[in-house]
């Protein structure tokens, strides 16, 4: 098959989980035997040496400048108080990607259309003369706004965030019902916007993120100190789930556990975070190109999310490198865990707090987690497994 891949995200450096999700997706398909075109939005950081990189298995790669800036932001947000279009879709409403959309799918050159992510779902059913129109819900955006809404404090976020997620909800329902076949990361997400009805005509399939465990080797770790967090905190859920744990959990920790470092890796932390930080055993390193030292020095990784949808990618980076994870219902939402096997689970602030300072203190703990999550990921997670069920779509 001939097809139009358009994505949200350049999907190289794989230094996101949607980038996982797509670049993958974009491997079997190419070695499935299909010609790939790849249109997507670009960032100030993206480089040629990322284009090139997807062009080694692509038929063809075109980039639309995305640029965000407060103004822009303001402008979406007045133009969605008076529309049903939800705030986070209006943004990402981009003329130079309409264009070439519209030039590519008028060339009647292709025979399907892949929608990568909720954002990209405006612009592939665009797509009218394309026969098959398939969209990837790398998760329910809908619900991880709804969460959001129920964890706010402030009144008034809560209200404006609860109100963008019945929004989404509605377009989201909207969106997938026009696509031919749907695929979805998690059961639970499917579940919560379907409800049960679109996976009885065969449109919906549960395909879950999958990644590669034989280009990510379990990493030495000596002498391990550090209680990590990793994951950009541009994306709310992350940095309301660090906030959480700073502020409620750490402290329980840091008391049980004087060799203990708090460590937090990711693009944009709230400014909370930079206040803690100046406290002696919390560091917050921002971004952070090469993970090695930080990874060998990390006794117990940790995934406190609180909202949010879909998997989390985190969680199999984790897997891979053989660390012992402590994390959320939420956050494991969709994996195959199995607590006190490859991970922990725990809720509260009293029993996250617990489940750290268990690791922490039990070394044969934290190998068998550390153990049993490798094998979770190398059996069930491998994208070169996993992935062929995307022959099922594009048959």
């Amino acid at each position: 098959m001939r097809i139009l891949f358009l994505t949200q995200l350049l999907p190289w450096p794989l230094d996101a989980g949607p980038k996982v999700r797509s670049h993958y997706v974009l491997r079997h398909l190419a070695q499935a035997g299909h010609q790939v075109s790849v249109v997507c939005f670009s960032r100030a950081g993206d480089s040629g040496e990322s284009i090139k990189e997807l062009e080694r298995f692509c038929s063809g790669v075109e980039t639309v400048p995305l640029v965000r800036s407060r103004m822009k932001d303001v402008s979406a947000g007045l133009a969605s108080l008076f529309s049903p279009t939800p705030f986070l879709i209006r943004r990402d409403d981009e003329a130079g990607m309409w264009r070439i959309v519209e030039a590519a799918a008028g060339s009647r050159s292709f025979d399907a259309v892949h929608a990568d992510q909720l954002w990209m779902a405006p612009y592939g059913l665009a797509c009218d003369g394309v026969p098959l129109k398939v969209l990837d819900q790398h998760n329910a955006v809908f619900l991880a706004a709804r969460r959001l809404a129920q964890e706010a404090r402030n009144p008034l976020v809560r209200s404006m965030v609860g109100r963008e997620a019945a929004k989404l909800e509605g377009f989201e329902r909207d969106a997938c019902a026009g696509f031919g076949k749907v695929v979805w990361v998690t059961d639970s997400d499917r579940r919560a916007l379907s409800q049960g009805s679109a996976a009885a005509n065969g449109r919906d399939k549960v395909i879950p993120i999958a990644t590669d465990p034989g280009a990510c080797p379990p990493v030495p770790r000596p002498s391990p100190f550090r209680v990590t967090f990793l994951g950009g905190m541009h994306w709310p859920p992350n940095a309301d789930g660090i906030a959480w744990f700073a502020d409620s959990i750490w402290p329980r920790v840091a008391a049980a556990a004087p060799e203990a470092v708090l460590t937090v890796i990711g693009r944009k932390p709230p400014r909370r975070l930079a206040e803690l930080a100046r406290e002696a055993r919390v560091e917050v390193a921002g971004f952070v190109s090469d993970l090695a030292r930080h990874l060998s020095e990390t006794a117990v990784f940790i995934v406190p999310l609180r909202s949010g949808a879909g998997m989390r990618v985190k969680i199999l980076d984790a897997w891979c490198w053989k660390l012992p994870v402590v994390s959320t219902t939420i956050g494991a939402e969709g994996i195959e865990s199995q607590p006190g096997e490859n991970l922990l689970l725990a809720d509260d602030e009293e029993s996250f707090a617990a489940g750290v300072i268990e690791v922490l203190r039990n070394r044969d703990l934290g190998g068998r987690l550390s153990e049993n999550g490798r094998t979770t990921v190398e059996t069930r997670y491998d994208w070169k497994r996993v992935y062929a069920a995307w022959d099922q779509i594009y048959h």
